[in-house]
This record gives structure tokens, sequence and C-alpha cells, in this order.
């Protein structure tokens, strides 16, 4: 009898033959067992990443999947989310970015020792029009849960991106900064070392911090 845990959860790394329809073949095998694929990636050409959820046999599921024509081989790994856990993504230019970071990391370790698991992603970006595209891509970043602005200047189409987001469940943070963003965010930290410090706790279940006691303040 396979045991499953009690969550029912399940990453595998899947190798296959580089052909059309293989996905709809996998997907196919892990729909007869009822399971429920909440994150699917592909790594390199004929390797993917799925994790599920919802299914009664694990056992079963890994030996109808590597049955598959298409399928070379079929091995369970840790899930991002167990390895990686949330993400804190810091935008911005100028060295802002590189002191949100180093804020943002410092507390990620002292969390994560604790059995904590959160990630920091940074990119250097100017201009209006990227700036917002890579806001609006955060919420669709997998495991993404808090947005840094840092920088001097940010407002109307990145504004926008904000709010757009903010309605997916991103919490947003900025930098005390010049333009409409600083209305927008869900946190204003005068300080970048602060600042990703407190992102870092906002998103942390072993912080006693919620955005819902702070949001609209300046620090």
């Amino acid at each position: 009898m396979t045991s499953e845990p009690e969550d029912r959860r399940l990453a595998l790394l899947v190798q296959t033959r580089d052909e059309p329809g293989v996905l709809h073949e996998i997907a196919g095998a892990i729909l007869s067992h009822q399971a429920n694929i909440t994150y699917i990636a592909t790594s390199a050409v004929g390797e993917t990443q799925i994790e599920l959820e919802g299914f009664a046999d694990s056992g079963k599921l890994l030996a109808d999947l590597q049955a598959l024509g298409v399928v070379e081989s079929v091995l369970p790994v840790p899930s991002f989310d167990h390895i990686f856990g949330k993400r804190v993504i810091v935008v911005g230019g100028g060295a802002q970015v590189g002191m949100v970071a180093q804020g943002a990391i410092a507390e990620a370790d002292r969390h994560n020792i604790r059995g904590e698991r959160i990630s920091v992603d940074t990119i250097p970006l100017v201009g209006e029009s990227q700036l917002a595209q890579s806001v609006r891509a955060v919420a669709r970043l997998h495991r993404a849960r808090a947005l840094v602005l840092a920088g001097a200047l940010m407002g109307g189409e990145i504004t926008t991106a904000v709010r757009q987001i903010q309605e997916a469940g991103i919490i947003v943070l900025c930098t005390s900064m010049a333009g409409s963003v600083v209305e927008t965010a869900d946190l204003v930290v005068s300080d970048p070392l602060e600042a990703g410090v407190m992102a870092v706790m906002l998103v942390a279940d072993t912080a006693q911090f919620s955005i819902d006691r702070v949001r609209g303040r300046r620090f």
C-alpha cells in the first residue's frame, strides 16, 4: 500500500521525448487519477517539473506516467515551494536595489534558519514602460508574495501596474521617492535596507507582522 503525505502533494521531474503532444499525454494520465496540476514548467528540452495535488495513489500515478511511450523517466523531487519557498521581488534602479536586497537577504536568512523558506530575486531596471512590465509580471511569478520598488521617481503606468498586482494579492512596498507610487504602495519605507527587512517580515510565517496593521503607513 502506498503511503501519502497528509497534504497529498507531489513534485515530479519528467524526462520526455521532444515532440508534439507530449504534454497532452501527460495531462491525460494525470487527469485519469483526478489529480490537479498546481505548477508546471519546462526547465530544459524534454524536461518538465510538474507539481500535483489531490491524487489517491502516488505509486500508481508514477507507474502510469512511466508507461507512456513519450516518457523516458519520472523522478520525484522536492517542490519549489519546499526548496525556495515564498519569493520577495526587488525591482528598481540605482544603488537602492542592492541595499533593499541586502536587507531582505539578511532577514530571510534569520527566518530560514528557523524553518521558513523565503527567497529574494532582484532586477535593476530603468524606464517607466520597462518597470511597469516587470511589476505586472510579478503577479505571474510562481510563489511571489511581495514586491519592493526601489528608486527615485516612479508613477504613471507603474502606479497602474501596482494597483493591478495588489488585486492579485501581491504586497507592494516602495522606498520614499517622488511620483504617485508612494500613494499607492501598501507600505513606504525610507531606508532601503529596512524596506528589504520589512518585506520579508510581511511574508514570513515566523514573524509577528501583518500588512493589515501597517498598510498605508510610512516609516
